[in-house]
């Protein structure tokens, strides 16, 4: 149980889902106990870890700000690396965004287990939560709890025939994330899109990397992936938020109408109690 990073570098290219523009992206090696770190290589290699304390704003999309520099839309990618249990990870980028590509995780997923997970000499980390953190924000609810591995209970409801109440459990343990989260897409709506256009968002969306739903369908042409697809990616989201918390997370989670501002909130009110978390190295 060691700390673990890429074997090799990988490359990948692709567009911003909320800002439109052309991004070109490499996750790096990198050594042990630096944890995810975000590097412009545009702004002269400026450097942004991953870490709650950098979380700006979290509407559609999770954005870190560091000394005026901002990084949106970091969360499935984050999700990725969490699920596929890479510790220490370089991200470099040319633009503004993470490219969106399906929607999902499942490429960088994929990309990464292509490219090889290697272990490394430093035993692994993990935060482990010692008493229950709630965090309530009109309703939109979100726990963690102490547990011996990493799990979250997960429900969403909309009054939309597709989606209305799911449920989901999910249990990090033997590719489970690969299996049951990874190809989850983001999902929104055909009344949203005017209003987050007015506001410069969703300029990079399209069919081919979202789920548009209108008042009693879709616009997509390709199934559901999942019948419950909307909970899986909610939770696909929740992974990566709770990655900024810098370690992997030893707790379980329940969300019940959560957003991204929500899971950062909980993140920051955890890190932030005393006697809720200490930091445990395996073996």
């Amino acid at each position: 149980m060691n700390q673990t990073t890429l074997a090799k570098s990988i490359e990948i290219s692709g567009i911003g889902l909320h800002t439109g523009v052309d991004v070109n992206l490499k996750l790096k090696p990198a050594p042990e106990n630096t944890g995810y770190i975000f590097v412009r290589t545009d702004l002269d290699d400026f450097e942004i870890p991953a870490s709650v304390e950098y979380v700006g704003h979290c509407s559609y999309a999770t954005t870190l700000v560091r000394r005026g520099v901002v990084l949106s839309t970091c969360e499935h990618l984050l999700s990725a690396l969490r699920g596929a249990g890479v510790d220490n990870c370089f991200i470099e980028l040319d633009n503004i965004e993470i490219p969106i590509l399906d929607g999902s995780s499942e490429n960088f997923y994929d990309l990464i287990l292509k490219a090889g997970v290697v272990e490394q000499h430093a035993p692994k980390r993990f935060l482990q939560v010692l008493k229950k953190v709630d965090y309530d924000q009109d309703g939109r609810k979100m726990s963690i709890e102490p547990a011996s591995g990493f799990e979250i209970e997960c429900v969403i409801d909309f009054d939309h025939p597709f989606i209305k109440r799911q449920s989901f459990h999910f249990v990090a343990d033997n590719g489970s994330y690969g299996r049951e989260i990874a190809s989850a897409r983001t999902f929104g709506f055909t009344h949203e899109i005017d209003m987050l256009r007015k506001a410069n968002l969703a300029l990079g969306g399209s069919l081919d990397n979202a789920i548009v739903l209108t008042d009693s369908g879709m616009l997509n042409e390709t199934p559901l992936r999942f019948s419950d697809e909307f909970v899986r990616h909610k939770i696909l989201d929740i992974i990566g938020d709770v990655a900024l918390a810098g370690l992997p997370v030893l707790g379980k989670i329940t969300a019940e109408k959560s957003g991204h501002a929500v899971h950062a909130a909980l993140m920051a009110k955890l890190l932030k109690t005393d006697g809720a978390w200490e930091i445990v190295s395996a073996g």
